[in-house]
């Protein structure tokens, strides 16, 4: 199980987002390249970045920030990249700079031929975005909610040939009141391919939970304003999700 600590970015600065709302930013560090750095040190296996900026704006903002993170990461460990992706330009420029996994989110949903390109283009180095509530799928930084069933469009996506899902409850993310295992559960069990889980991750509780049932087909968990204000030692609950995982 991997432990993935999310730094998102927004004008430059590492910050947290409660329920996706980007007038509800806590800055918790002005030096994203040096938080990259802090999360390596204390065991990260992968890093999860995230343009907020891009995503509102449909084309990346934070390249400066991104550039200096790889700068620092190298080839230590593999970097995903969401926020803002909506052409194979952008997806090629970000693969040479340097980024291991693209995260496609909304413009999967508006746009499925374009996922359906990617995933034909850029091979074993596309993972798909599904943020949902109550089972359904919401678009547009979370403000528009559609009729979509997350299952029914993951395994959709699943065909195309998506490398892995990133599942958020946006229900619970920013708000550390628990991760939605059940959910969770449902999702994976339903596709071939990994999920990751995303929102809501609190405690160590929460990642013993989901440990229990990584054979579901649950990859890793993405984690941010838990780490971030110490209610989660990161580097414990790497280890002890090492340590259920029988690593």
């Amino acid at each position: 199980m991997l432990l993935i600590p999310a730094i998102d970015l927004k004008d430059g600065h590492c910050v947290r987002l409660k329920q996706g709302d980007m007038d509800d930013a806590t800055v918790f560090s002005e030096d994203p390249a040096a938080m990259a750095r802090h999360w390596i040190d204390q065991g990260a296996k992968r890093l999860h970045l995230v343009d907020l900026n891009g995503a509102f704006a449909g084309k990346p903002k934070n390249e400066a920030a991104i550039k200096a993170i790889l700068e620092e990461v190298g080839d230590e460990i593999p970097v995903q990249l969401g926020g803002g992706i909506r052409d194979l330009d952008t997806i090629e420029r970000c693969l040479d700079d340097g980024i291991s996994y693209v995260i496609i989110g909304t413009a999967a949903v508006k746009n499925p031929g374009f996922l359906h390109d990617a995933c034909g283009a850029f091979p074993g180095h596309i993972i798909v975005g599904l943020d949902a509530k109550e089972g359904k799928v919401a678009v547009d930084g979370w403000s528009k909610m559609t009729g979509h069933d997350v299952v029914d469009l993951a395994k959709k996506f699943e065909d195309y040939g998506v490398e892995a899902v990133i599942y958020t409850d946006i229900g619970r993310d920013g708000m550390m009141n628990g991760v939605n295992v059940e959910a969770t559960v449902k999702l994976a069990q339903a596709l071939k391919i990994p999920v990751i889980a995303s929102g809501g991750i609190a405690c160590l509780k929460d990642i013993q939970a989901l440990c229990e049932v990584q054979d579901e087909g649950i990859m890793g968990a993405i984690t941010g304003r838990a780490i971030y204000e110490g209610k989660l030692d990161f580097r414990a609950a790497q280890a002890e999700a090492d340590k259920l995982s029988g690593r």
